[in-house]
């Protein structure tokens, strides 16, 4: 490989020198992976090719997918797009779409993740038969995840016939795979178990911890719901297990730990349950670094403070079990406290919003509520031409006036296209004139729109967050409460309720 690598050098045949690099990539150990992905794009950079370029990105997003750093993974496949849709090269831009939707898929937005697997497959199914059995296989995951079991078990059949029909087998365990956990979804539980069973020792033997793992928590799950625990526990210890060898969990599997505390309760086994509990701190606080989208739509049955109160009562009971009298106290006095700190801080947190609403509203009443709008004052930036910082404030003007941020999923790269101007040049004028980052300016133009529609919009005033989020353009619902409470020091719900009250 080396060698190969050093003739195309030697020649400056930068293509082959992409293709030199990405060939070490695959047999490069991973934490070597992003220097050779690094390399390839510096060479496709030299050769001003789109094509390359594209692929250069994609290489480097598909390592750190492997990564697990999902956000990194996107933002080059982002970038790989922007190149690869300059080209005709149709086998790129469908690479592309596939690695998004997969992603897409992970951050829970299964609809469009399904639409975009739905063109992969299309496309694939008469090229090349890996890449058209990976999207059959991430479609099928997709629909299972929206509860559309009727149609991942179609999906899956599709799968496996196709597999034998392109005579490529290595797919077919995880058509099986997915299937076996659909099945789990459907209460086929014996069905589930036997299938997970029979497909792990192929997996087993490709090294795919990850799927591996997966198995071991629907197989456990199985036995839980079939009453059969000490089976489902021995399963979700192998889970632990991949977790402490390799780092992988993924927010469903973390319940593996909620079910495991259950069952060490009912042993009274207290060293069990707290290392089950710091086990699923450790799990919660991995998911909130690496699923930063997906952590915020987790339901969690124990979260954070739940867990570290919990701890501290076993704990207690430690203590209890040599010093009765002094652990009941100190127990009695800590869950008074407690009470009393919760009690206190509701009433706090109360007397808090109430200042702020009658903040606001004495300001949108008056008319003179500090919005924060685009300012075109201040001092010029002097290596940008002053025309062209003219022309992005009028447009930036413009889109405040059309309300066009109220769109989902904007990106400072969709401002460009929109603006017909470069996205550098947009992202520093905004944080120039407004003192923003793009996003911030963003998200705040989105809360608001939302300020001024529920003080203005009696009807609005009967929308939950979701229906709030959706109306601002918000990809989630928590991200917009979160918002909001930053920009007004108050809730949604408490904001409307005093609306409510003010003008019945």
């Amino acid at each position: 490989m080396y060698t190969y690598l050093y003739k195309a050098e030697k020649e400056q045949n930068y293509k082959e020198i992409v293709n030199g690099y990405q060939n070490i990539l695959h047999e490069s150990p991973e934490k070597q992976r992003l220097i050779y992905a690094d390399s390839m794009i510096l060479a496709a950079e030299k050769s001003g090719m789109n094509s390359l370029l594209g692929s250069a990105y994609l290489s480097k997003g598909i390592v750190y997918y492997s990564r697990k750093e999902l956000h990194e993974a996107l933002d080059n496949y982002i970038e790989a797009n922007k190149y690869i849709s300059k080209t005709s090269d149709q086998y790129l831009i469908f690479k592309v779409k596939y690695n998004i939707a997969v992603i897409k898929s992970y951050l829970g937005y299964y609809d469009e993740a399904i639409a975009l697997l739905t063109q992969c497959a299309d496309h694939f199914k008469n090229g090349g038969s890996r890449p058209y059995l990976n999207s059959l296989h991430a479609l099928g995951l997709s629909y299972n995840k929206i509860g559309n079991y009727g149609k991942c078990t179609q999906t899956n059949l599709l799968g496996l016939s196709e597999s034998e029909r392109l005579g490529n087998k290595d797919m077919i365990p995880y058509f099986i795979h997915s299937e076996a956990v659909n099945q789990f979804f459907k209460e086929d539980y014996n069905d589930a178990i036997k299938n997970l069973k029979s497909v792990s020792g192929e997996i087993k033997n490709n090294e795919d911890f990850a799927s591996e793992s997966i198995s071991c928590f629907y197989i456990g799950k199985s036995y839980w719901k079939l009453k059969k625990y000490e089976n489902a526990v021995s399963y979700f210890l192998k889970v632990d297990q991949i977790f402490k060898s390799h780092g992988y969990i993924r927010p469903d599997l973390r319940e593996a730990y909620e079910l495991l505390i259950k069952y060490y309760k009912t042993k009274n086994n207290l060293d069990s349950q707290l290392y089950c509990i710091d086990q699923l701190l450790l799990a919660d606080n991995y998911l909130n670094e690496t699923y930063k989208y997906l952590v915020s739509k987790l339901h969690k049955e124990y979260d954070t403070n739940e867990l570290i109160f919990e701890k501290e009562q076993i704990q207690e009971q430690f203590v209890k079990e040599k010093k009765q009298v002094y652990a009941f106290t100190g127990l009695a006095v800590a869950l008074l406290l407690l009470s009393l700190f919760l009690t206190f801080n509701h009433f706090r947190n109360r007397r808090l919003y109430k200042k702020n609403f009658d903040q606001l509203m004495l300001q949108l009443n008056s008319g003179k509520v500090s919005k924060d709008k685009f300012r075109s004052t201040g001092d010029n930036l002097t290596d940008i031409n002053p025309e062209t910082v003219s022309y992005i404030i009028k447009q930036l003007e413009k889109f405040e006036h059309d309300k066009k941020f109220l769109q989902k999923d904007l990106t400072i790269s969709k401002l460009a296209v929109m603006f017909n101007s470069n996205q550098t040049y947009i992202s520093r004028i905004i944080r120039h004139y407004s003192g923003k980052a793009f996003k911030d300016y963003i998200n705040d133009l989105k809360i608001e729109h939302i300020i001024d529609l529920l003080h203005n919009d009696k009807k609005a005033r009967k929308y939950n967050n979701l229906a709030l989020a959706t109306e601002a353009g918000f990809g989630s619902k928590q991200l917009f409460a979160h918002l909001f409470k930053a920009k007004t020091g108050m809730p949604t719900a408490y904001f409307i309720e005093q609306l409510k009250t003010e003008s019945p």
